[in-house]
């Protein structure tokens, strides 16, 4: 078993564990198994980086076993610059979900944790294949666990939201099953993503295959305007819940695009990419001045993660290494910004039971510890110079500059909105006056909290302070991409 099959099957193994142990009369040893089993999780991802060669855009860490040899599928294993910092994101922020629900979730506690451990190896899973019946087995796998974590511990709406979220995904990825279907018929039989790169399509082919797996990977973005499931799944959601969806799953989608859409429709990725600007700057602009007007403070945040994944397509559909890097940089800075920022509001709803913006005022009177760690994951959502935020927009709006000056001005305009409803929300939550008794009678954060909270805060600061580790290891897959997105299959 190599290094990529540890950090895919050992959450996996914990979660089975944890689903075994069964009744809820031991909650405490649940939850210590439950730590523990990320934290190795965690732990068995780092020998990668050690190990991680950046000179070199080809797949590290390979692993091919023949999986169903009747239909040549493989289970085969890899990663390179695209695709590595995902599987270490995925680990850590299990870790950080698993603290979050350690006294707030009492019932099926072994469930919960089971799931969500399960769903951090399926999502690395993800990552990892380089086989696309592998690929989709683990992308559609991702939807049960998260369908049961909203389902059974979401809010008064979880199962109109489990099921909106369940149908939407599925739908798009049964028109992908098609395109794999083709890609494989086409290749003679083969389900290796190296080969499907490769394939000499038409023009037509390409363009149906580009809008298949658009119908995938858009909604799983989610991209304007098939983002209308986000908004309620994150507000019926639990906390951790929430913070995984936006940290990780949504990043799915966007990855998609990278390692199906461009490499195997490099024409059709070229003549669609006024499309994709489009959808792109829609989303920045639009649904940046939807996010203003929400009184939820979940529904603010995910209207805002549509927001900033719209800087992610952006870079990747203007063909340059600033942008196609800047919008690798920015979806790991969204996983740690957004599940922050996620957390950060279920710190207060398990204090007063609300997430409506107008059920607060005041906090940093009664909170002030929190309330600081809640202005530095503002400043970062508001792409704040120093933070995470700010290193992937930048990157992007100087990509898109180089690419057309008035697709990067709007852009760089847009930033405003997430500044204006990022810093409008906390004044209305934290600043002032105490506004009212539920205010008055809060608690500052304990240890849990505090080390949860830390651990982001940490990871936030040292992103935007020193991005270098995270754009050496993908720029050379960055220039492999770019360079055969750049070679037309057509004669």
């Amino acid at each position: 078993m190599g290094l990529l099959s540890l950090a895919i099957w050992t959450p996996i193994a914990f979660g089975v564990v944890l689903l075994a142990l069964g009744r809820d009369d031991q909650p405490a040893m649940v939850r210590w198994v439950a730590l523990i089993g990320s934290i190795i999780s965690l732990l068995v991802t780092l020998p990668l980086y050690g190990q991680f060669n950046v000179a070199t855009a080809d797949m590290q860490f390979v692993e091919k076993v023949m999986w169903i040899e009747r239909f040549n599928v493989n289970y085969h294993l890899g990663v390179d610059g695209i695709s590595f910092w995902f599987v270490l994101l995925t680990a850590f922020i299990n870790v950080i979900v698993v603290i979050a629900g350690w006294e707030v979730i009492t019932r099926r506690v072994n469930q919960y944790m089971g799931a969500f451990l399960i769903l951090s190896g399926l999502m690395i899973g993800v990552f990892c294949a380089l086989d696309g019946l592998l690929f989709y087995v683990f992308f559609e796998a991702t939807l049960i666990p998260m369908y049961l974590i909203i389902g059974i511990w979401g809010g008064p709406n979880k199962i109109y939201a489990a099921f909106k979220f369940f149908l939407y995904t599925l739908l798009g990825s049964l028109l992908m099953l098609v395109a794999l279907i083709y890609l494989y018929t086409q290749s003679g039989g083969s389900f290796d993503l190296a080969t499907w790169h490769a394939l000499p399509l038409s023009k037509s082919a390409q363009t149906y295959l580009f809008f298949a797996f658009f119908a995938a990977f858009a909604v799983k973005v989610p991209m304007w305007p098939v983002h209308t499931w986000l908004p309620d799944v994150h507000v019926e959601a639990p906390t951790g819940g929430s913070a995984v969806l936006a940290a990780i799953m949504l990043k799915l989608g966007a990855y998609g695009f990278l390692r199906f859409s461009m490499p195997i429709a490099p024409d059709a990725a070229h003549e669609w990419a006024w499309l994709m600007v489009t959808l792109s700057l829609v989303a920045v602009v639009y649904v940046g001045l939807v996010a203003m007007v929400q009184q939820d403070m979940k529904k603010l945040v995910a209207y805002s993660s549509v927001a900033h994944m719209g800087f992610v397509t952006l870079g990747f559909f203007i063909f340059n290494d600033l942008g196609i890097s800047g919008g690798l940089v920015q979806m790991i800075a969204h996983g740690f910004v957004s599940g922050a920022m996620f957390l950060s509001i279920g710190v207060l709803y398990d204090r007063v039971h609300s997430r409506e913006i107008a059920s607060y005022g005041g906090v940093v009177n009664t909170m002030p510890k929190f309330a600081a760690f809640a202005l530095l994951f503002a400043m970062a959502n508001c792409g704040l110079p120093g933070t995470a935020g700010f290193v992937g927009e930048w990157m992007v709006i100087l990509g898109a500059v180089k690419f057309n000056f008035w697709i990067g001005l709007a852009a760089a305009s847009a930033l405003i909105f997430g500044a204006a409803y990022t810093l409008w929300m906390f004044k209305r939550v934290y600043l002032g006056a105490v506004a009212n008794d539920d205010v008055k009678g809060l608690t500052d954060i304990n240890v849990r909290e505090f080390t949860m909270l830390a651990l982001l805060a940490i990871a936030v600061l040292y992103m935007g302070i020193y991005p270098k580790p995270f754009t050496d290891v993908m720029d050379a897959s960055v220039a492999q991409l770019i360079k055969h997105v750049a070679i037309s299959k057509l004669n």
